[in-house]
């Protein structure tokens, strides 16, 4: 399926992360020393989601490593996770969108790619 053709459907799965985000979360506040260990679960659930409605076509080993380490990290690696391929750009796209509706500053997003 060309990159065109799936972009409508990157578009819909951001708009349904962006909805679910906007659901009434816990009655009381999380602390803020909490709040890293917070996005890093919100962010997890949302990249299996993401993973099972894009699928993994196109994403390559070292991408899909890269960003797992990122996650068994607790989150804590930043800029390690490099979207090469348009499929890989697109999710990282997604993660991106939904990160920032879920109030996570763009510093905790894990993708980068080294110049050239």
């Amino acid at each position: 399926m060309p990159v065109s053709s799936r972009f409508p459907n990157a578009l819909l799965l951001g708009a349904a992360l962006i909805a679910t985000s906007a659901l009434p979360g816990r009655a009381q506040p999380a602390s803020p020393e909490n709040w890293p260990a917070i996005k890093c679960e919100r962010y997890t659930k949302a990249y299996a989601e993401a993973l099972s409605k894009l699928g993994r076509k196109g994403l390559s080993p070292d991408f899909l490593n890269a960003h797992e380490a990122f996650l068994a990290s607790g989150c804590s690696i930043r800029g390690e996770v490099c979207p090469r391929s348009a499929e890989e750009l697109n999710l990282a796209n997604v993660m991106v969108v939904m990160g920032m509706n879920q109030g996570m500053a763009s510093t905790f997003m894990p993708f980068a790619c080294p110049k050239r």
